[in-house]
């Protein structure tokens, strides 16, 4: 087996891609099942309608490609596709002509010609947060809004390119927004992810005007040979860059981010005075006393910048360890190749600490 398929056997396990069968029901549209469910829209009765996005592996690597193309800007494109049930599912996608910058991306005139061109039915569209993770700014919230108001079914896909480089792991997420004046009822606190100060604000802000769909990556038989093409190309420039290279910008903003994070903790922590106990609440909030300590530790300023500097870390080790493996696998020395296993694994135990 080569080293590409290697490779992509591994982005496949990473991804948790399943594969299914040609003739699964998913690959064939059915018009007249479309008609009626659009007919119907169950989703416009119930926001919570939706509870998956499956995505074709295909669709996945030429949005990641074009993420990573844009790199520092952010991107944007559309997705077609299909409702199965109570799922989304995106059978493909294509960049929109957009010109976006380090926050920000709107499509232009020459992006809605270019929709217009399209007769298959767009399902969804797809932009990057270069850096900055996957969730749904202001500008993307009133944009899905539009979007679910006027051509719904549709769902709003977010990559965050660096970290799919520095984690390996494609950085990827699923929203549908809520109607207005709707209050979604016992909002989950969703998985913690690393949000640069600068944007925790807008982050925060719009947390509670949309919901995450869980994400399935699937393939078929069928597929393995254009995606092995598209792959050629991917794993070409994964092989041939390093993240500690070409994420050193990213790295910099990361620690700088960590850095005003600290700063804001200590002040935090510098303000803040345990008060003494009374005997009354000694014997009557023991236990809730505790339960709102653990919760004040979670969200803790300190806890969360904890979270962020040892993700930094661990990302720098992979990188390390990478660049590690292909200079023994690819450099050619004389004399050295029974002595390759036990170099990798030094400076593998080295790397980790």
């Amino acid at each position: 087996m080569s080293g590409s398929n290697i490779a992509l056997g591994s982005f496949s396990l990473m991804n948790n891609i399943t594969e299914i069968s040609p003739q699964d029901e998913i690959y064939r549209f059915d018009a007249e099942a479309n008609k009626k469910i659009n007919r119907e829209a169950p989703w416009a009765k119930d926001p919570h309608y939706f509870k998956s996005c499956r995505i074709s592996a295909i669709a996945l690597i030429k949005m990641v490609i074009h993420a990573r193309s844009g790199v520092p800007y952010e991107i944007m494109g559309l997705m077609q596709g299909k409702v199965v049930g109570n799922s989304l599912v995106i059978m493909d996608s294509f960049a929109l002509p957009v010109q976006g910058t380090e926050t920000r991306v709107n499509a232009a005139n020459e992006a809605n010609e270019y929709m217009a061109g399209r007769l298959e039915n767009a399902i969804g569209w797809y932009h990057s947060h270069p850096g900055y993770g996957c969730w749904l700014s202001g500008i993307d919230v009133n944009t899905q809004i539009n979007n679910q108001k006027f051509q719904d079914p549709f769902v709003a896909v977010v990559i965050d390119p660096n970290r799919t480089i520095s984690a390996g792991k494609v950085d990827i997420g699923a929203f549908r927004t809520y109607p207005e004046n709707y209050t979604p009822p016992n909002i989950s606190q969703s998985e913690y992810q690393s949000i640069p100060l600068n944007k925790i604000e807008d982050f925060g802000v719009h947390a509670n005007q949309y919901y995450q769909l869980d994400v399935e990556i699937f393939k078929s038989s069928l597929d393995n040979d254009l995606l092995a093409m598209l792959w050629n190309k991917y794993w070409v420039n994964t092989l041939s860059q390093s993240p500690l290279v070409s994420n050193r910008a990213y790295a910099v903003s990361q620690l700088s981010d960590l850095h005003q994070k600290l700063s804001k903790a200590q002040s935090s922590v510098a303000q803040t005075r345990a008060s003494a106990p009374t005997l009354k609440d000694k014997e009557g909030s023991a236990g809730k006393q505790k339960e709102k300590e653990e919760k004040k530790k979670e969200d803790n300023q300190l806890t969360k910048s904890v979270k962020d500097s040892t993700k930094i870390a661990v990302e720098a080790q992979h990188g390390l360890i990478a660049q590690v493996i292909k200079d023994v696998i690819f450099s050619m020395r004389l004399n050295t190749a029974d002595s390759a296993a036990a170099q990798v694994e030094e400076v593998t135990d080295m790397a980790i600490g």
